[in-house]
């Protein structure tokens, strides 16, 4: 066969896409913060559990018939719900501050004093419980948030004149060297001055499979050295290492973002305000003017009643609850009213790609024989018999595609790891070497040569990671292996650019050809690759910059950053870190990208049925209000109007509970 011929000869294998499995792989519902024991360690989540079992007791007693045992029930819940919220609100307003809490429990007081105790315990409920879910992510976040720092180790071999000598990491100085054995963490940002191995830096990278280090190349502290030692030149404090950056990062985003309200929470401020003040005015202008007491009174606390936010805050909730349930039966976690408010405002989507769009795991994706001697099926399981006893990512996955396409794997002996380079064992009586792409730089110049250069460079330009195999030191065949694609993906990409009508972005830490790979295989064009955390935040901000409402899909440590400074973070649940999981705002626990549009589309139409309980709402208190202002507006007849514009603008955002509504 002619050389071109043997060049020409390249034969694919495309391994049946299956579940990929991590190291990190754990259940989407696990991270600091322990489960329902150590939420109930917090006082808000004691207190509204607390408010809430007294309000449904009182709720059956008063429907099996009893009259005080309920009242008494629901005194309780008053005071489990509503001394948290009513004493925050006093400081607030020895601060000159209204706090809309404080006006909620008024209003829940005065609606128990006019009889309608049942609708003031439901507003407590309401209250409580959401100062409880507002508390818990807080303390999950930070909780998340001083986790990260455990990647890095805390002790750290230090090399010196006296030899080896273990020290606390926090005490490494700029210039000092350490030793990273086998399995180890690396301890400290710094430079290969020795030593050859690979390095898991997915946790800062995301890059899916272990890099080569060899001297004179970065690492980070917190990555997981491979097989080989390496000696490691301090380049950074550990207050200044890219692990303690992003702990910063998230911080400062975290903190920025907690200031997010409700819309309408900023309106009730204002309104509040203004709510009391005419009270006030009610009251104390007709009685200077000599009107008598009690019809005074009557008119400012009817006044109160049927002008007061009730009804405004539930045309609020119940559809954003009703929403954040349907989401729920769909695998998507909202974690708050606000951020679902604030995903239906999403305007561009921003991608990371390993472990988002990609499953985070290699696959055999072609083998290319080089010259007439041997074919496919016999170099991989030449490669796959080399490989069987590594553990490296990508020894395994070439052993798992032998096994699945029904390749013979011969039986090896002598292996022989060489870490950074590859692997060799005698196979079949030959020394079958797996090797890194360089390793073609010293073999002697010829057309097998030639052809697996020419298959590497076809390979890494198409985005793949090319390993070389060769027999007695001549190349046999390049073996291209890639990240697999989530199956949805493309197709979540498309629908994400119809719902927002911009195109989607790709940030990752991953170098550029893999990236183009990725993102030509989804259909994205506006890629920024090489990015480690810090540049994340950047490439974020400046999107937001430009005018963008961003929401940032990832799903590792190095992407917690970014979910925290996103308009509104996504976090792929399954295999998601606990920073990123905690950090963002929303959680897809089936890792299913095709659900995102759906949960856009819901949002916004959560905010459609606001807007239009808002407008009946205000509608109904305008019209109480005019007729208490301008004639004699009966007491009951306010309560009845007001409390029946509250069930009304309930049960329309209840209906947002609908299957039908999940949809893009």
């Amino acid at each position: 066969m002619s050389h071109t011929a043997e060049c020409e000869h390249d034969e694919h294998l495309h391994p049946a896409a299956g579940p990929a499995a991590r190291p990190d792989a754990r259940p989407a519902t696990a991270g600091p913060g322990g489960g329902w024991r150590s939420l109930a360690d917090q006082p808000e989540v004691r207190w509204a559990m607390l408010s809430l079992a007294l309000f449904l007791t009182g709720l059956a007693v008063r429907v099996g018939g009893a009259g005080w045992p309920a009242d008494v029930l629901f005194a309780g819940c008053y005071a489990a719900g509503g001394w948290e919220p009513g004493r925050a609100g006093l400081e607030a307003l020895r601060d000159r501050s209204l706090d809309v809490d404080l006006l909620m429990v008024v209003a829940a007081l005065v609606a128990a004093g006019i009889g309608q105790v049942l609708d003031g315990a439901l507003l407590i409920v309401i209250f409580s419980t959401s100062g409880a879910l507002e508390a818990v992510s807080t303390r999950r976040t930070r909780d998340a948030v001083t986790s990260l720092l455990s990647l890095a180790p805390d002790v750290a071999s230090r090399l010196g004149p006296d030899g080896e000598t273990v020290v606390d990491a926090a005490e490494l100085a700029v210039g000092e060297r350490i030793m990273v054995r086998p399995g180890e963490r690396i301890a400290a940002d710094g430079r290969v001055v020795s030593g050859s191995s690979d390095v898991d830096q997915a946790s800062i990278t995301g890059e899916p499979l272990p890099v080569a280090r060899t001297p004179g190349d970065e690492v980070f502290a917190g990555t997981l050295n491979g097989s080989g030692s390496l000696v490691v030149e301090v380049a950074r404090p550990a207050g200044e290492s890219v692990v303690a950056r992003i702990v910063a990062l998230v911080e400062e985003a975290s903190g920025t973002k907690a200031e997010t309200q409700l819309f309408i929470d900023r309106v009730e401020q204002r309104y509040s305000i203004a709510m009391v003040s005419v009270t006030l005015a009610l009251f104390v202008v007709p009685l200077v003017l000599g009107s008598a007491l009690q019809p005074t009174l009557l008119r400012a606390m009817t006044f109160m009643i049927v002008a007061s936010p009730c009804a405004v805050v539930l045309a609020t909730m119940p559809p954003y609850l009703a929403a954040i349930a349907n989401s729920g039966r769909h695998g998507v976690l909202v974690k708050s009213a606000v951020v679902m408010e604030q995903l239906g405002r999403t305007s561009r989507v921003a991608f990371d790609k390993t472990g988002t769009l990609t499953r985070g795991a290699p696959r055999l994706d072609a083998v290319r024989p080089v010259g007439a001697a041997v074919d496919a099926g016999t170099v991989l399981g030449w490669a796959a018999a080399a490989e069987n006893p590594s553990e490296h990512p990508l020894a395994r996955a070439v052993v798992d595609a032998a096994r699945r396409h029904g390749v013979d794997v011969p039986d090896a002996a002598g292996f022989r790891s060489e870490p950074g380079r590859g692997v060799q064992a005698m196979v079949a009586g030959r020394r079958i070497h797996v090797a890194r792409p360089d390793v073609l730089a010293g073999s002697p110049a010829g057309p097998e040569v030639a052809c697996a250069q020419a298959a590497v460079a076809d390979l890494e330009e198409a985005g793949q990671t090319a390993v070389v195999v060769l027999a007695d030191g001549q190349p046999v065949g390049v073996l291209g292996l890639a990240d697999q694609l989530r199956p949805d993906a493309r197709d979540a990409v498309a629908s994400l650019v119809a719902v927002t009508a911009a195109p989607a972005v790709l940030i990752t830490g991953d170098n550029r050809r893999a990236a183009a790979a990725v993102a030509s295989a989804v259909g994205i064009a506006d890629v920024r690759a090489g990015l480690l955390p810090e540049a994340k935040v950047a490439a974020v901000e400046a999107l937001q910059g430009d005018g963008a409402r961003l929401a940032v899909v990832g799903d590792g440590v190095n992407d917690a950053p970014a979910l925290a400074a996103a308009h509104v973070g996504v976090a792929m649940g399954r295999h998601g870190s606990d920073l990123a999981l905690e950090t963002a705002d929303l959680v897809m626990v089936r890792d299913e990208l095709s659900a995102l549009p759906a949960a856009i589309g819901i949002s916004r139409r959560a905010r459609r049925v606001v807007k239009v309980n808002l407008a009946f709402a205000a509608t109904v208190i305008a019209a109480l209000v005019c007729v208490d202002l301008t004639g004699h507006l009966p007491l009951p007849l306010g309560v009845a109007g007001h409390e029946g514009s509250t069930v009304v603008v309930g049960l329309n955002g209840l209906r947002l509970l609908r299957r039908r509504h999940w949809r893009p």
